[in-house]
Order: structure tokens, then C-alpha cells, then sequence
């Protein structure tokens, strides 16, 4: 079953859209093909009804009164809870409420049964004040009225809004007189059924007559109004539609008119354009010439300052070399006679060392002992070494540096002064059965190494890397003064460098193996923490007096298993426990691979070792008695395998029991 307005013939369907007219009698039947053939595969007679009415459910209440059906089925409204709540009951809701009760109404979605209303079965009229049967009809023709003006009227409303946008669907407005004419046939129907219901019925009220007439008034007012509404509409969309017809020939005209300006004005255009481009092409190359003279301009600047600035630095250092040249030196040259008669020919009985460059000899010049070192002729590098020697040290002068003293440069000769114990290599491996050095005179030649590096370090203009720190280059005077020596390694550094800053000078790897710092070994890349690596394994070697090689891992090793005392120097019987493990925490630290988690030497390593040496200091032996280096001198050399006998406080004999003592860096060797 479908409800319809009307039918539009065929001729005229093809000049309205199909969203704005009703449907054809062709198109309501394809309507219901889909719905046929559902119908034939159940193997259910079916047949088609169309009932033109505007209002859908008043149509199908009064079909079903009509007809006396007894069962109708509907879809389910699409609307949700809300839109069904403030809008006007649907089609189920009015069926559902409207339908005669011998009419049963199912509401079914999705293939399921959503409301049903079964229908009741006849009572006996046994009661004869009972309500007349055509009062609901009479109900429904009303509501049937009211609803078909209100549909009129949101009809027209649409039309309205909808006149303003388009062109087509002003046809269906002009003819109004079809839903007017549903009214008027709506009324006299009302009018002949009130007429034949007062006639018929002699038991309807008497004041029903006059209550109908009051209603219908109230109808024939309200019908005017919308008659009057639809007309005043009617009128509005005429004029807009013509409004909107002239605004849009204006709209063509003036299309045609700026088409025909565009055409008229096109070949100016193009001139214009064509005269811009070369303007701008002309200028483009102006502004590149212009460019390559201001750029070959400025290379001739740059070029200018540069040779202007080499003139003045090449003549500020000839005059700088002419005026070292008419200065004292800073050492006092020697002939090649004096040094073989002081060395007696270079005899082998007054050698008493060879170094990275040449043999060192035992002397006397000038009625004082020196030490003199004889540069080899077969080294590639060590006449530039013998240069960078002279230069550094010449001008150097600090109570922890070995002091030279002269020098021969036409065969390369150095004079040092003559340190009576030797280097502390050999004293820490007791070369010649040479007695055993004490605790505290080895803390303070930590203290004077590190004081003498941090010389080296904060020189001006540029910082000096010593580069081959080691024991053998450490020299002990008759007083076990530690003074560095043999820096013919070092090499100038940017003074950013000293600071901190992450810029080295990339140069050749140099100097001994086990301690040369494990980055610039990678990398080439020197800097100030290259010597404090070196420091660490020195210092380590200061407590154990064992070899460099895999140092750093045996007293991590000991720190970590508390076997810590058992790696110190045996031929010291009374090391101080807790201070020497604090040295050696942080040696291990000074050998972290990488330079930046190592420590400062200025802010970090030279306080403790300055601590270090005045505890040294205070407990040196009174005068009057032998420090333990004189008193051992007539002793025989220990046993280097026998257990040292330790002097621990109450925290050193925890310190020794717990086997998990904290390190602050870990280590390991390669």
C-alpha cells in the first residue's frame, strides 16, 4: 500500500526534476517490484493499492474503517527518541492510537515484531446509554482536517525557502488549488456527516449540533488564514522567482560584457607583460654582474687584509728573532770540546742512563755535577725535538722542573743539573739494592708532580703537554725533591684546550705505550687531560711499585674483593690504609677511558694530594732519628712475596672485611 499526493502525467515528468514533483503512475508501480518479488518467492498473493491523500495516517485509518480490515503491518519510524518526542507522532504511533480495535496493528523493523496492538472482540449492547459509534470518526475527521493544514502550511514554508535557490522548483507553486480543493471536499464531507449523524442518531446530545458548528467555524478561520498565508506565499515566491530570472540575465549580460573587455584588453596584456619580462631579465642581469664585481671586490678586501697581516706578523717575528738573538739566552752555551773533556770522551764508565733520544752522562762543568744528555744523529725527529727542548725549557723555571743549565746546539747537547738519587723508577724497583721510599715521601712527590704538571698546564701564552709522563722521567734530588724532566715531547696547545674546551691539536702518537692515553692513542687528538691518564698510572705504581701493564685492573680488582692492602708496596710496612685507598680511588679515576670523566687537576686532584703530604709531613720522625729510608739503607730487601705488616684503625679493619667497597668509576685496562 502506498500513500500518495498525486500523480503527474508522464508527458510532464521529463520538465520537472524529480525532487520536485510526485511521482508518475509508472514510477509507483516500479515502486513496488522489489516488494512483488519478495512477495512471489514466499508464495504470497499480492496486490498493489495507491491512495492519493496528503495525510498518510488519516488515509490509512479511514481505508481500514472503510474496508473492515482486520490486520495491518507497517516499518518502524526511522526517527530516534528525541526527534519523535518534539516532532509530530509518526505513522506507527498514529495507527497504533487511531486504528478501529477490531483492527489488529503490528510495527515491525530489522525483522522483528517492535509494537503490536491485537484487536478486541465486539461487547453485547446490552447498555443503552452507550457512546455513539461515529463520535471517533468524528474525532479523526478533525484531526485529519488540523493535520492537513498544518502539512499545507510546512509545505509552503518549504516552497519558500527553497524559491530563493532554484529555478524549477517555482512550477509547482503557481497551482494551488489542488491541496485548497482536499480542504473544501475535506468540509463537506464534515458537513454531510454531521447532517446524516443528527438525522440518524436521536440519542446524540443536544448540545452536540452546536459544539460541531463552533469547530467548524473555528476550522473555516483557521483554513483562511492559511488560504491568506499560502496566497501571500505564493505571491512572495513569484516575485522572487522573477527577481532571481533578472538577476541572472543581468548576471549573463555582464559575463559577456567583462568576456568581451578580456578579449579587447588580452593583446595589451600580453604586451605589457612581454615588455616586464624583458625589464625584469635586464635587471636580473645587471644585479648578477653587479654581484660577481662586488664579490671579486671583496676577494681582493679579504686578500689585501690577509697578505697585509702576514707582512706584519712575518716582521714582528724577524724582529722578535733579532731580538732573542742580541739577548742573553736563558742558558749558557757550551763547545763540543768542553762536553767530551767533562764526559771524558763520552766514556761508558760515566753513563748513567740512556733516554728516548741519546745516552745521558755524569759530568762536572763549572765545578758542579751535571747530567749531560747526547742527542742521537739516526733519530728522524730528534734534532726538532732537541729544538722544541731548548726553547721550552730555556725559559722555564719552577722549583719541581729539572733545571737546565746549558746546552751545545751545533751538536746537540743538553746540560742538566745532576739529580743525585736517580729517577724514580729505580727507586721504586729498588735498582742496586737502594733502600725501600717511605709512605710520606712518596705522597709528597705525588703532591710535587702534580704541583709541576700544573705548571706545565697553565703556561702562557698556550698550555704545555708534557706527553710522556712516566717514572723514569721523574728525577729525585739527594733530598727525594721530585722534579719532572725530559719534556723533549711536549707540544704547544690552544690555550682552550687548558679550559676545558672540547678542541684539540691532532698530532702523532708518542711516548710510552702503558701510559699513553687510550683516546689520543684512537684518535690522535691531544689535550691536558692526556697527562693527568698519565698521572694515574703513575700514581698507582707509587703505591704498588709493580708493573704499568694491567695496573689499573689488579687494584680495581683488590678494591672490589677487599684484598686492597695485599697489592700495595710490601717493602712499606705501615702504609695508612684508609688515606692510600682514597689515592687510589682516585688514580683509577685519572685512568677513565674517556677525557671528560676524568678528574680536574687544579680542583680535584691537587687538594688531596696536597692533604696527603702534610699528613706525610706530620708524621715524619723527630729530629735526632733516622727517617725509615736512612734506616733501611743496611737492611736487606725484603721479601716481595711476604705479607706487609699493616697498622689499621677499628674503619680499616672493616674497610679490609667488607669484600663490596663502592668505587666511584669503574675501569678496565686494555
Amino acid at each position: 500500500m502506498f500513500v500518495a499526493r498525486a500523480c503527474i502525467p508522464v508527458e510532464d515528468a521529463d520538465t520537472v526534476p524529480k525532487e520536485y514533483r510526485p511521482p508518475t503512475e509508472a514510477e509507483l508501480h516500479q515502486f513496488f517490484l522489489p516488494f512483488r518479488g519478495f512477495c512471489a518467492r514466499k508464495g504470497i498473493v499480492a496486490k498493489e493499492i495507491i491512495i492519493h491523500d496528503i495525510d498518510v495516517p488519516s488515509a490509512l485509518i479511514d481505508y481500514v474503517s472503510k474496508h473492515s480490515i482486520s490486520n495491518i503491518v507497517v516499518g518502524a519510524s526511522s526517527r530516534n527518541v528525541i526527534l519523535r518526542k518534539f516532532k509530530h507522532p509518526d505513522v506507527p504511533t498514529c495507527l497504533l492510537k487511531s486504528t478501529p480495535e477490531s483492527c489488529s496493528v503490528y510495527v515491525i523493523g530489522r525483522g522483528k515484531v517492535h509494537t503490536k496492538r491485537l484487536k478486541k472482540k465486539p461487547k453485547s449492547q446490552t447498555d443503552g446509554t452507550e457512546t455513539p459509534p461515529r463520535a471517533p470518526h468524528l474525532s479523526r475527521s478533525l484531526s485529519k482536517i488540523q493535520k492537513s493544514s498544518y502539512s499545507n502550511i510546512s509545505g509552503l514554508s518549504e516552497d519558500k525557502s527553497s524559491s530563493g535557490t532554484s529555478y524549477d522548483s517555482m512550477s509547482g507553486i503557481s497551482d494551488h488549488s489542488g491541496p485548497f480543493k482536499s480542504f473544501e471536499t475535506s468540509f463537506e464531507n464534515l458537513e454531510s456527516f454531521t447532517s446524516s449523524e443528527t438525522n440518524s442518531r436521536s440519542f446524540v446530545s443536544s448540545n452536540t449540533p452546536s459544539f460541531i458548528e463552533a469547530e467548524m467555524r473555528k476550522l473555516r478561520l483557521e483554513l483562511k488564514q492559511t488560504m491568506e498565508m499560502y496566497e501571500l506565499a505564493s505571491n512572495e515566491a513569484i516575485i522572487a522567482k522573477q527577481k532571481a530570472k533578472e538577476m541572472q540575465q543581468l548576471k549573463m549580460e555582464m559575463v559577456e560584457d567583462q568576456k568581451i573587455e578580456r578579449g579587447k584588453s588580452s593583446e595589451e596584456a600580453i604586451t605589457t607583460l612581454a615588455e616586464f619580462e624583458k625589464q625584469k631579465n635586464k635587471a636580473a642581469t645587471e644585479a648578477a654582474v653587479m654581484a660577481q664585481k662586488l664579490a671579486e671586490l671583496e676577494t681582493q678586501k679579504k686578500r689585501a687584509i690577509v697578505e697585509n697581516k702576514a707582512r706584519i706578523e712575518a716582521e714582528e717575528m724577524k724582529k722578535a728573532i733579532d731580538l732573542l738573538e742580541r739577548s742573553n739566552v736563558c742558558y749558557k752555551r757550551y763547545r763540543i770540546d768542553e762536553i767530551e773533556a767533562a764526559t771524558d770522551h763520552f766514556n761508558e764508565a760515566n753513563k748513567i742512563g740512556e733516554g728516548g733520544y741519546g745516552p745521558v752522562y755524569q759530568a762536572i762543568l763549572d765545578h758542579t755535577s751535571v747530567a749531560i744528555k747526547i742527542l742521537r744523529p739516526d733519530r728522524s725527529h730528534g734534532q726538532k725535538q732537541f729544538q722544541q727542548e731548548i726553547e721550552v725549557l730555556s725559559r722555564m723555571r719552577h722549583p719541581h722542573m729539572v733545571l737546565l743549565l746549558g746546552a751545545c746546539p751545533e751538536n746537540g747537547c743538553l746540560v742538566y743539573e745532576y739529580m743525585e738519587n736517580g729517577s724514580l723508577e729505580d727507586r721504586l724497583f729498588r735498582k742496586d739494592n737502594t733502600p725501600p721510599i717511605p709512605w710520606s715521601t712518596r705522597f709528597r712527590i705525588a703532591a710535587d708532580i702534580a704541583t709541576a704538571l700544573l705548571f706545565l698546564h697553565q703556561m702562557k701564552p698556550e698550555p704545555v703537554v708534557h706527553r710522556d709522563l712516566k717514572p723514569a722521567n721523574i728525577l729525585l734530588d739527594h733530598n727525594y725533591v721530585g722534579k719532572i724532566g725530559d719534556v723533549g715531547l711536549a707540544r704547544l696547545v690552544p690555550p682552550s684546550v687548558a679550559d676545558s674546551v672540547t678542541q684539540y691539536h691532532m698530532t702523532a702518537a708518542a711516548g710510552t705505550f702503558c701510559y699513553i692515553d687510550p683516546e689520543y692513542q684512537q684518535t690522535g687528538m691531544l689535550g691536558v687531560k692526556s697527562d693527568i691518564y698519565s698521572f694515574g698510572v703513575l700514581l698507582l705504581q707509587l703505591i704498588t711499585a709493580r708493573s704499568p701493564m694491567g695496573l689499573s685492573y689488579q687494584v680495581e680488582e683488590a678494591i672490589e674483593h677487599g684484598t686492597f692492602p695485599q697489592v700495595l708496596d710490601p717493602t712499606v710496612t705501615d702504609w695508612p690504609i684508609e688515606d692510600t685507598l682514597g689515592l687510589a680511588q682516585l688514580a683509577l679515576q685519572c685512568c677513565e677511558l674517556r677525557k671528560r670523566d676524568r678528574p680536574d687537576l687544579h680542583t680535584v686532584l691537587l687538594p688531596e694530594l696536597v692533604r696527603l703530604k702534610n699528613l706525610g709531613l706530620s708524621k715524619m720522625p723527630p729530629k735526632g732519628k733516622l727517617p725509615d729510608v736512612c734506616e733501611s739503607r743496611d737492611r736487606p730487601a725484603s721479601n716481595s712475596n711476604s705479607a706487609p705488616k699493616l697498622r689499621r684503625s677499628g674503619h680499616e679493619e672493616r674497610t679490609r672485611n667488607n669484600p663490596n667497597l663502592p668505587m666511584e668509576t669503574r675501569y678496565r685496562t686494555m
